[in-house]
């Protein structure tokens, strides 16, 4: 009902409008929690300076670290709105991927540095002052970094990206290492020292838990892995095409937060070339409509071997091994 209310189309301008929609959408998510984040940094750092309490200084750092990553995603959507060239053919979408690679050596860095200032404040022990501001900015730290990995996070589904996604997952741990420094202050407000450094080092160990999620989304969409259920749907709405007697090699992948899909389907063989072309474009349209960010598929129409003759489209070892 909906497709015949508003049908879909095949015009580039309206993938193209799509695409720059979910651009945008992802610019703002970054910004708005770039702002959120900013705050919180600041607020955090102003309650390190007068307080010396380690565990809050990686927090801190933490947060800063994340904001900053909005700059290469940010970029990186940017780029994706430019339109393909003779050079860049797929255009520039493949840029969000680098992003993702910047954050994931982002939260690696963060992780050395927050671990390296616990061990040293661990073998150093320092008494942490003003106690009760960095419990506060402790619970500041976790509401915004909860509320920025939601949005994100949201967002980042939405239109697809995994970069967005890890920068959500990112900003969540933030929250919970906020939580971790709360515990902190409460050992040092007790008069235990090693409390402070020690949940430094616990802040530390989930960094880099989030950035073994964080780098297992990243790489896994640098080399172009997919959903396994999104190929299964893809076969089940093609195997729905009139026409279509087979569906052969099937591709999907990701460029930048837009799916792009190659698949050859097998046409009766007596078919014209208009009759084929026909059921091609309608294996498109069954995949646009199937498959979630999909915006182009190539189609390509094998004709169905006669009993009795080989495929021509088999490779030459495959026709004399008959």
């Amino acid at each position: 009902m909906a497709h015949l209310l508003a049908p879909h189309s095949h015009e580039t301008a309206d993938k193209v409008d799509s695409a720059l929609e979910s651009s945008a959408r992802g610019m703002r998510a970054l910004w708005v929690s770039l702002a959120v984040l900013g705050v919180t940094a600041l607020a955090q750092a102003v309650v390190v300076a007068v307080s010396g309490s380690v565990a809050l200084l990686g927090d801190t750092v933490h947060n800063t670290a994340d904001a900053l990553t909005a700059v290469p995603l940010g970029i990186a959507f940017v780029l994706g709105r430019r339109a393909a060239t003779r050079r860049f053919t797929y255009g520039y979408g493949r840029a969000e991927d680098l992003a993702g690679l910047v954050i994931v050596l982002t939260i690696a860095a963060s992780a050395v540095f927050a671990g390296w200032t616990a061990v040293e404040r661990l073998l150093d022990p320092r008494p942490v002052e003003h106690v009760p501001a960095v419990a506060v900015a402790a619970v500041v730290g976790f509401a915004g970094n909860e509320w920025v990995a939601r949005y994100r996070i949201r967002v980042g589904r939405s239109i697809g990206s995994a970069a967005l996604v890890a920068d959500g997952l990112h900003a969540r741990t933030d929250g919970f290492t906020s939580l971790a420094v709360l515990l902190g202050a409460g050992g040092s407000a007790l008069g235990w020292q090693p409390a402070d450094p020690i949940v430094g080092l616990l802040i530390t160990a989930a960094i880099v838990l989030v950035l073994r999620d964080a780098a297992r989304e990243v790489f896994r969409r640098v080399l172009d892995a997919v959903d396994p259920a999104l190929v299964d749907r893809a076969e089940q709405a093609l195997a729905e095409v009139p026409g279509v007697r087979g569906v052969g090699e099937l591709r999907l992948r990701w460029i930048g937060h837009r799916l792009r899909a190659e698949v050859a389907v097998v046409v009766d063989g007596g078919a014209t070339v208009r009759e084929a072309h026909r059921i091609a474009v309608d294996a498109e349209h069954a995949l646009l409509h199937a498959v979630p960010r999909l915006t182009a598929a190539l189609v390509h129409a094998d004709p169905e071997p006669v009993p009795g003759e080989s495929d021509p489209h088999l490779p030459l070892a495959h026709h004399m091994a008959a």
